[in-house]
């Protein structure tokens, strides 16, 4: 039998370490040539590491939350006869060292006991808990309608608490006491009878694609300064285009949601604002603005938040932009989307849908310069050109910019531009 010392691989483009995800193997297991037996994060990718031989893991190193090296020894396996040879085994050949002799341990001087020391008598235990000391000597104050209804139940006052004035007992501290079954009862014990205290608490590690999240939002909280600019708009006649359009579909062509029509309000909008398309270089302090628009999607998964992105929107009519969003937001809920497919956005969209709320400060998707977030659709009253009040569908936009990039007159200007074509939804098929 062989030992073969298994490496963490090159996952190929330019990775030089990897977080460790999930394990799915433990010590004992029998393994197999390519076979699935480890996850691991790389940037916003979660990679598939295979086995290499046959055989049976004698030890694995690293736990879930650790950044390795490539080239980190991570798994050692048992192989039946010898490892082939196209395979690199980077074991080492097992030396036996002769036993080493252990120092004789010195045999301690003995040190005189101590005389032992008696136990201190326990207290007896008292029937009932003390009530709280009282600066009025023995005597407790009361009112004498009070001591009426103690002498009446047998209780004596000197063991209920008083919570008046100098400790003076109260009809309340009486009725707390007689409540309780004759005991001293504290105030907040008194707050929360009847409800069991809920003690449990449990410690998570924060890890893979969920770490990398905690990281790239504080690295962009920290490094840009925000500007969030929210305003109002009117829907009314995009969803009534929209339901237009989805009911004179073809079987082929995907149902149309909010998102295709914003994502051609960017396309149609951003040419005037090539800053808001754009990723700035802090260290280098330099802006690239990019023609194509490469719109993501922020999308919520079991994961974690991921942000697929839309290549060229630009070149693509309504229709495939739906498409588009729908395939990238499957992949993503499943985890299936490529590394290619989750890079090189210039401008984020993000959405909460129907829980979105009516204002949100979303943060940017650093390097890039600009995110849109979309609020929830309310039917609101709002007045007509002849002053009647009329029920609209209303939606704010709350879009975040970097100040450094895109001043706020320029903010306002870009949102606006986007209104005017999604109030006027007409516009977004005009060239």
């Amino acid at each position: 039998m062989s030992e073969y010392k298994y490496k963490l691989p090159d996952v190929g483009e330019g990775v030089v370490e990897a977080e460790i995800v999930e394990w799915h193997i433990k010590a004992g297991d029998k393994v197999t040539e390519d076979q699935h037996i480890l996850d691991v994060m790389t940037d916003k990718a979660t990679v598939e590491i295979p086995c290499a031989v046959n055989g049976v893991v004698k030890s694995i190193v690293g736990e879930p939350g650790e950044v390795i090296p490539v080239g980190t020894e991570i798994l050692i396996i048992d192989v039946d006869g010898e490892i082939p040879d196209d395979i690199e085994n980077t074991a080492e050949p097992e030396t036996k060292e002769a036993p080493k002799e252990e120092p004789k341990a010195e045999t301690p001087k003995a040190e005189p006991k101590p005389e032992p020391k008696p136990e201190p008598k326990p207290a007896p235990a008292a029937a009932k808990t003390a009530a709280p000391a009282r600066s009025n000597g023995d005597r407790p104050l009361a009112s004498p309608a009070v001591r009426q209804r103690a002498l009446e139940a047998d209780i004596d006052l000197a063991d209920v608490p008083g919570t008046g004035p100098a400790c003076r007992i109260t009809h309340i501290d009486l009725d707390d006491f007689i409540a309780a079954g004759g005991r001293f009862v504290s105030r907040a014990e008194r707050a929360g009878a009847g409800k069991a205290r809920r003690m449990g608490k449990e410690d998570i590690k924060v890890i893979g694609l969920r770490r990398k999240i905690a990281e790239n939002m504080a690295h962009a909280k920290r490094t840009i300064p925000h500007i969030t600019y929210v305003d109002e708009i009117d829907l009314t006649a995009l969803e009534d285009l929209r339901a237009h359009m989805n009911a004179r579909k073809s079987d082929d062509q995907t149902k149309l949601t909010l998102i295709p029509f914003l994502v051609m309000a960017l396309t149609k909008a951003l040419p005037k604002f090539p800053q808001a398309n754009a990723h700035f270089d802090t260290e280098g302090s330099v802006l690239t603005q990019h023609d194509g628009v490469h719109c993501g999607i922020a999308a919520a998964t079991p994961n974690g938040l991921m942000v697929p992105v839309i290549k060229h929107a630009e070149s693509l009519d309504i229709w495939e932009v739906a498409a588009e969003v729908k395939r990238l937001g499957d992949a993503a809920k499943a985890g299936k989307c490529t590394k290619d497919e989750l890079t090189g956005s210039t401008i984020t969209i993000t959405s909460l849908g129907a829980i979105g709320g009516i204002v949100t400060t979303p943060v940017i998707n650093h390097p890039e310069t600009a995110i849109i977030g979309v609020n929830k659709m309310q039917t609101l009253p709002r007045y007509d050109r002849e002053g009647r009040v009329v029920p609209r569908k209303i939606m704010n936009l709350s879009s975040s910019f970097d100040h450094r990039i895109v001043d706020g007159y320029e903010a306002a200007l870009l949102v606006q531009e986007m209104k005017g074509y999604l109030e006027n939804p007409a516009t977004l098929f005009m060239d």
